[in-house]
């Protein structure tokens, strides 16, 4: 697993995906949070949060984690290396798991000097240190979840077509359909759409990013990440 963790990993860098990814995350969110003068602004905000910042995050990564693992699968059909991959000495949980864990972590990379965006605001409050700590560890925990989600979702549709475009338009439509469609259905039906809501993404993400740790939520992004996951490694094993 760990031999395909570090191929793909170091593949991300031998092209120019993870430093656009983590450029175009970096930049978007630097302009919308501190340049553009919108309600997004962090200075304009009126007070030190940021809840903008955990309000943007899931939607850049609803386009930028398909663009990481569009390829996964998808390139390996074009290049006809699959047949490969599947007869070195590892499983197929082996496979799907080392291509996950490396796309996931360069999301992970892509987070970490967004923390000094906690810097700053924990220096912009007024006393100093004027922040909810336990709000912003659960949003960072939340948008962790989240971004596993989406990875196991991309994986599994990049081993829907050879084509990484297509691959990529099937993770952003079902990652849209899980993250606000269902939430949107749910809310569309009144009272009675709590159930749907709760099928969805944004409500489970929104219940962490409080700073309240509910089991419920854990699970579900637990359940749904490992439901993609296997249905990926069911699709490699029937190739």
């Amino acid at each position: 697993m760990f031999s395909i963790l570090k191929k793909e990993f170091t593949s991300f860098f031998a092209s120019p995906i993870a430093y656009l990814v983590i450029g175009v995350f970096l930049l978007v969110n630097g302009l919308f949070l501190w340049v553009f003068k919108d309600n997004l602004n962090i200075l304009n905000a009126g007070f030190a949060d940021l809840n903008s910042y955990f309000y943007l995050a899931p939607w850049l990564f609803l386009f930028l984690i398909p663009a990481i693992t569009m390829k996964s699968f998808a390139d390996e059909y074009t290049n006809g290396t699959i047949e490969i991959l599947k007869t070195i000495p590892l499983t197929d949980w082996q496979i799907v798991l080392g291509k996950f864990l490396a796309s996931l972590l360069l999301v992970f990379m892509a987070l970490l000097p967004t923390l000094t965006y906690v810097y700053t605001v924990f220096q912009l409050g007024n006393p100093v240190g004027n922040i909810d700590t336990g709000s912003t560890l659960g949003s960072y925990l939340g948008l962790l979840f989240l971004a596993s989600t989406y990875t196991a979702i991309g994986l599994f549709t990049s081993t829907l077509s050879n084509n990484q475009i297509v691959a990529f338009i099937l993770a952003v439509f079902i990652t849209f359909l899980l993250y606000f469609g269902m939430d949107t259905l749910g809310k569309s039906l009144g009272n009675s759409g709590y159930i749907v809501q709760q099928f969805g993404i944004n409500e489970h993400y929104k219940s962490i990013s409080r700073g309240v740790i509910d089991t419920r939520d854990i699970i579900y992004f637990v359940s749904v990440t490992f439901f993609f996951l296997f249905i990926t490694k069911q699709h490699l094993k029937n190739e």
